[in-house]
């Protein structure tokens, strides 16, 4: 299947690479980020043909989710790196330095790169989805359940995790829930990778059980789920879930501020932002400078030729 543009969800993809993958520079460093990085670059392009590409960098997390939320994202696990080596040089230096080759030598290239400062890359996907680009054939590279309740006809997800395309079909079967009531489940949930507590005892398959109408391609907002848990308890049902949701109020509508994907936690400033580095974007293919880049980063044994045959495709559309 073909996309009109692929959307890279760039710390995501970088991060998974960066923990597992072993290649080492003939300098001594690792550089499994940048050399899974631009290999899955390729790949994308040559399975999916888009005619554009962006990549939507982090930018230190959203002042307005953790204004909302203190503890968001706090405690997260460290990433437990899976190499085939024993020693990790300079472990955090060494994955700032793998980004920001990343950065620059993408400027080498007809990818766009998007970085707006105190905004999160969900955020600026979710909003570049439904205004910048929408009515357009996307593919979202990322292993983030967020994007789920972005999936549509035309928006589908590719997921590193599941190593396949995501589509509202693999959705409701894997959850029992459609993509349009997917953020409702989350909220009910609530993400744990995140900080982000929920319904005590809720997980997906409780959720989809006791709330089948999330199945249902219609939307169900945060008041139709707690109508239907008063219904059920004046039914007299003992499922504890329907007494526990009702309490959780507050913390399902203030997850629902968290999770769900708007303009609501971006500001005029950040779309303002946003706006300007993709009107003033202007690609390039330049391979004599990245091969040169990666040369000196001791980065020798790359398919260069494959590489920008690849991107080259990305410039002419």
């Amino acid at each position: 299947m073909n996309y009109d543009i692929i959307v890279i969800d760039a710390l995501n993809l970088f991060t998974r690479h960066y923990v597992a993958h072993p290649a080492m520079s003939e300098n001594g460093y690792h550089v499994g980020g940048i050399v899974g990085f631009f290999q899955n670059i390729n790949t994308f392009i040559e399975d999916y043909r888009p005619k554009k590409m962006y990549v939507i960098w982090e930018s230190g997390g959203s002042v307005r989710k953790r204004a909302i939320f203190k503890e968001y994202k706090e405690k997260r696990r460290p990433q437990k790196l899976n190499r085939t080596y024993e020693e990790i040089p300079d472990t955090i230096e060494n994955r700032n330095k793998q980004i920001a080759f990343i950065t620059k030598a993408l400027k080498n290239t007809p990818i766009c790169q998007l970085y707006v400062p105190d905004c999160e890359a969900d955020d600026i996907i979710g909003y570049m989805c439904k205004n910048e680009i929408k009515d357009r054939k996307i593919l979202i590279i990322s292993s983030d359940r967020d994007y789920y309740q972005l999936v549509s006809e035309n928006i589908h997800i590719y997921s590193p995790t599941w190593k396949k395309i995501v589509t509202s079909i693999e959705i409701k079967s894997k959850f029992n829930i459609s993509p349009v009531n997917f953020c409702m489940a989350k909220c009910l949930t609530g993400d744990s990778s995140d900080n982000i507590s929920g319904v005590p005892g809720a997980g997906y398959k409780t959720v989809s059980k006791r709330y089948p109408e999330l199945l249902s391609d219609n939307s169900y907002l945060i008041d139709d789920i707690i109508c239907i848990s008063k219904e059920m308890i004046e039914k007299g049902s003992k499922i504890s879930i329907y007494k526990k949701v009702i309490d959780s109020e507050k913390i399902i509508r203030r997850n629902w501020k968290l999770i769900y994907l708007d303009t609501s936690c971006l500001s005029y400033d950040h779309i303002k932002k946003m706006k300007y580095q993709i009107d003033t974007f202007r690609p390039s293919c330049d391979k004599f400078s990245l091969i040169r880049d990666f040369i000196k980063a001791g980065i020798k044994k790359f398919n260069f030729d494959r590489l920008f045959l690849s991107i080259s495709t990305l410039k002419r559309n």
